[in-house]
């Protein structure tokens, strides 16, 4: 293990796995030599790296903005988060001192999982730069679409609560429970892992 891992241990795409169902989160960092690659995961980071090329040839109206500075696959640490990752893009408005993440999903539901996703990316961002990231966006690539998502105290305190309980896992190597809503299980790469949910 590399110091960058020893010093922030989670992707941030671990914790987007985290808030969909704790287990694949642990099935993942027990087992991470087992987990396949889906077709679902191969066509949305195909799909993120063709949107980034279509990015670079519009406005920033999608965002409700007049202009702002763009950066793509900016690589980001954490030491104090415990967390490493790459937002898809980033939008600097460096005359108000104000850093934007932008996630692009080939999804039409853009559920809380991503949403604390775009609130680590934020975080990370405010502790490498000194801008203030107050909202990011989820960009729907099926829609065409960006959602503003706020990085308000109370994302900010779900997202810490998550990382708290992710630490406790890796610490003590505790299988959490299942998520409550069933119906993510059936598609699940890990479903024959979990004998207790049918």
């Amino acid at each position: 293990m590399n110091q960058i891992e020893v010093e922030a241990p989670f992707r941030v795409t671990d914790l987007k796995q985290w808030a969909y169902c704790p287990r694949v989160f642990y099935y993942h960092l027990c087992l991470p030599e087992v987990r396949p690659v889906t077709y679902k995961m191969k066509s949305g980071t195909e799909a993120g790296q063709a949107e980034e090329g279509r990015e670079t040839r519009r406005s920033l109206k999608s965002y409700g903005l007049k202009e702002g500075r763009r950066e793509f696959e900016v690589a980001l640490f954490s030491s104090t988060l415990g967390l490493r990752g790459k937002p898809d893009m980033v939008v600097w408005l460096d005359e108000v001192s104000e850093v934007i993440p932008v996630d692009y999903k080939l999804s039409d539901i853009l559920g809380d999982h991503f949403k604390l996703q775009v609130a680590a990316y934020g975080m990370m961002l405010e502790e490498v730069s000194g801008y203030r990231a107050k909202r990011g966006f989820l960009y729907s690539i099926p829609k065409r679409k960006a959602e503003e998502i706020k990085i308000d105290q109370r994302a900010r305190d779900k997202l810490q609560a998550a990382l708290n309980e992710m630490h406790r896992i890796l610490r003590y190597e505790l299988m959490p429970e299942p998520t409550p809503n069933r119906n993510k299980c059936l598609a699940c790469e890990f479903r024959r892992f979990c004998n207790d949910v049918v």
